[in-house]
């Protein structure tokens, strides 16, 4: 059983809570709009991460990460992209069992055609009445992936 952790559109914030939250993943996963390479050299001492460039990720720190990617966690395929409608990978036809989106700020978990699609929301600056919010992603060999959505009162 494998227990990452999701993440999104933290546009340069990590919150303490958030960070604390996370402490016991085994691995953690960013859906871009990370804001700043500072931002993944923290979580990545809580945690292996994989990250995704989101549209406000620019500059040379963002340059070598993937606007999508696709890995395998306790057989389990995942695959991750920024912005949901833009997809190169066409999820339905590689039947991913999980598809981590970021971008809309809002926590998301929904089973389409047998796969689970994810967005952990924002865990960065408020935007609008949205929450702060990460996710968490059960992998198990031979089961289906569970999810569920921690929200902050900040």
């Amino acid at each position: 059983m494998t227990l990452a952790g999701l993440i999104s559109d933290t546009h340069g914030l990590l919150r303490p809570q958030v960070a604390a939250a996370l402490s016991g993943v085994s691995r953690i996963l960013h859906a871009g709009d990370i804001g700043k390479p500072e931002i993944l050299d923290a979580l990545a001492l809580i945690a292996p991460v994989t990250a995704v460039r989101g549209n406000n990720d620019s500059g040379c720190w963002a340059i070598d990460l993937p606007l999508e990617t696709a890995l395998t966690i306790a057989d389990h395929s995942v695959h991750m992209r920024h912005i949901p409608d833009e997809f190169e990978l066409d999820p339905a036809a590689k039947k991913p069992s999980v598809v981590v989106l970021g971008h809309t700020h809002r926590p998301l978990i929904e089973r389409r055609d047998g796969i689970l699609y994810v967005n952990p929301g924002s865990a960065g600056p408020r935007r609008f009445s949205l929450p702060i919010s990460i996710a968490f992603l059960r992998l198990t060999e031979n089961k289906p992936p569970e999810s569920w959505v921690q929200t902050f009162d900040l």
